[in-house]
């Protein structure tokens, strides 16, 4: 930390990105960019590039696997971004940005859960027959009388 700088000021950043339980991203895939926010910050005579943008690569990554990477490519797309301008400080957008884009990775590198076929019950059984007896009830008194009373 530089001498100038208040405590708490600078945070401390890990190496890589946690995405669930089975994936972590070095931070050098991301790439980190900073604009002019149109959030929050008031009248300020020092303007600032507090927007910060982090965009991940998929196809160019070299930690996914190629289940990761074609899940995710299906899913969201070759580049994920995510943008934070919620705060007045650079850093805390950072933070922001980086945990919205591993929720995004997150939902995207899930596997689906196998489909396991079921029938319908007993219950269910009878639901339909009833409802199609009802129905059936219902369109035969529209109909007009028949020439045998």
């Amino acid at each position: 930390m530089s001498a100038g700088c208040a405590p708490g000021y600078l945070r401390w950043m890990p190496p890589t990105l946690r995405i669930g339980d089975e994936l972590e991203l070095p931070l050098e895939e991301i790439e980190l960019r900073a604009s002019r926010s149109s959030g929050p910050g008031g009248q300020h005579a020092n303007v600032t590039s507090s927007r910060i943008e982090a965009v991940f690569d998929a196809e160019a990554s070299s930690t996914l696997s190629e289940g990761q990477r074609r899940r995710i490519i299906e899913r969201v797309g070759p580049r994920v971004t995510a943008v934070a301008q919620d705060a007045r400080s650079q850093a805390r957008n950072r933070e922001l940005a980086l945990e919205r884009l591993a929720a995004k990775l997150a939902v995207a590198v899930r596997r689906p859960k196998p489909r396991r076929p079921t029938r319908p019950g007993r219950a269910a059984r009878e639901r339909r027959l009833e409802s199609k007896r009802r129905t059936s009830r219902t369109k035969a008194r529209r109909r007009p009388p028949s020439g045998d009373d």
